[in-house]
């Protein structure tokens, strides 16, 4: 596999840039294990053509049209990251504490001290048994494949290009699991590049929480890693998953992610994203309903300042009749920051009795801040219930009058507002100590950093006295 992609490098046509053709020989140093070479060969050959072949993000690109990704070049002779050694404390310190089962991650690969035992069901792609290797081979690929990746995200598929190994976690049919599993990605600042692919295979009746944290072990970092992640996920007849993702990075990392679902019959997902913006962050969500009856509901927030980058693109496909998906994302941008968020709905011709709705507010505590926002409804049926809709404001002056005229500061005032905006939205998390744990976080988020809280001034007179 790996000779193969290296000497695909002698056809690699005059279009691709320099970092599409370090990237495949980046897949090519890689040295696959003898247990999952015949499964993961296929995938990362294909996928490595589509990479190739894509067109590269630009401004003629729609789905790239506001997100430059000028950061990448700082990585076009970057090699894989070395796994680094935890600073002392770190864990304890930075992490959430949860009744759950933690893996730790560094620089892309697993670190053994910091997590715990793997229960039943979960294991490394290389460790698989015989079962996890037919599920890796039922499902690895097939998910994130149920998209045009070349046109769409071409990084999911120079992950796939790039999967030397992966992580699997199976839940068994009517298996409900009690305590959430907890992934913790730990970028050193290592200017190196890792990827991290990761399989969900939930059965009939199954139940379970997982969780994704992305950090950096420092906040002064100067320059940080390229992490290319994607998640497929596959849940059951019945099946049931809240997935929480917090992508919260240093500013000065470059992280594209995907997470990609299939709903079957009666289905339930429940999401939650948070996202700090950085000099580049690209996240899509890919959620297919399969099935009658599948359910979502997802929430996300985003917070970007000084002049980070933070681009949400979510995509939800009704392919069969009477299945919901309510969706609600929530940003704050200050300083010269820019958001991005482009949410589309498509339903099928035959999915009818179809109810589907989503919303995207955001707030500018800044007069150059920039969002670009763009709920897309594409329906081709004729029994829907569908609603969308998108706000950019500034605070209300009226609600800081109100504040202020009960002895609250101004800046208080703003710090409150700015907070209760996004706040409401953890109301659904199922796991009370990672809500309070968000709660606390973006408190002292709120706190510490004023670029977070509005500075521009009222637009009209009221509470200008106090």
């Amino acid at each position: 596999m790996s000779d193969a992609i290296v000497n695909r490098r002698q056809s690699l046509p005059a279009v691709m840039n320099p970092f599409q053709q370090h990237a495949l020989v980046l897949a090519g140093q890689q040295v696959l294990s003898d247990g999952q070479s015949a499964i993961l060969q296929t995938l990362r050959q294909q996928c490595a053509e589509n990479f190739k072949r894509a067109t590269w993000p630009g401004r003629k690109v729609e789905h790239w049209k506001y997100t430059s990704v000028q950061a990448l070049k700082a990585y076009e002779s970057a090699g894989w990251a070395t796994p680094a050694n935890l600073p002392e404390g770190f864990c304890s310190e930075r992490l959430m504490t949860l009744n759950a089962t933690r893996l730790v991650f560094v620089d892309g690969a697993l670190d053994l001290a910091a997590s715990d035992s793997m229960p039943a069901g979960i294991s490394l792609f290389s460790e698989a048994n015989a079962l996890a290797t037919q599920l890796i081979s039922s499902h690895l690929g097939k998910i994130a494949g149920s998209v045009d990746l070349s046109r769409r995200n071409l990084f999911a598929a120079l992950n796939s290009a790039w999967t030397a190994d992966g992580l699997l976690i199976h839940v068994a049919q009517n298996v409900i699991l009690e305590k959430p599993i907890y992934l913790v990605y730990i970028n050193t600042g290592s200017k190196a590049v890792a990827n991290q692919r990761n399989l969900v295979v939930m059965e009939q009746g199954a139940n379970a929480q997982l969780i994704e944290h992305f950090l950096s072990t420092s906040a002064e970092a100067p320059d940080s890693g390229f992490v290319n992640t994607l998640t497929e996920i596959h849940i059951g007849q019945n099946a049931q998953l809240h997935h929480t993702r917090l992508n919260l990075e240093h500013e000065s990392a470059a992280h594209v992610g995907a997470v990609h679902v299939n709903l079957m019959r009666d289905a339930v997902f429940n999401g939650f994203t948070v996202a700090e913006g950085s000099k580049l962050k690209r996240l899509d969500y890919q959620l297919n309903h399969c099935g009658q009856g599948a359910s979502l509901n997802f929430d996300g927030v985003y917070l970007a300042r000084h002049d980070q980058l933070v681009d949400y693109h979510t995509c939800i496909e009704h392919r069969v009749p009477h299945c919901t998906s309510q969706q609600a994302f929530r940003g704050i941008v200050g300083d010269k920051a820019k958001a991005v968020f482009n949410g589309r709905i498509h339903i099928f011709q035959d999915a009818q009795k179809t109810l589907a709705e989503m919303n995207n507010r955001n707030l500018l505590t800044s007069d150059t801040a920039e969002i670009n926002t763009k709920p897309e409804l594409e329906i081709y049926a004729d029994d829907v219930k569908c609603a969308h809709g998108a706000t950019i404001s500034q605070l209300d002056d009226t609600a800081l009058y109100y504040l202020q005229s009960r002895g609250i500061c101004p800046s208080q005032a703003r710090m409150m507002l700015s907070f209760g905006f996004i706040n409401e939205l953890l109301s659904g998390l199922p796991v009370e100590d990672v809500k309070l744990w968000l709660e606390n976080w973006l408190r002292n988020r709120f706190s510490e950093n004023r670029s977070l809280v509005s500075d521009i001034k009222p637009r009209v007179n009221a509470g200008a006295d106090l």
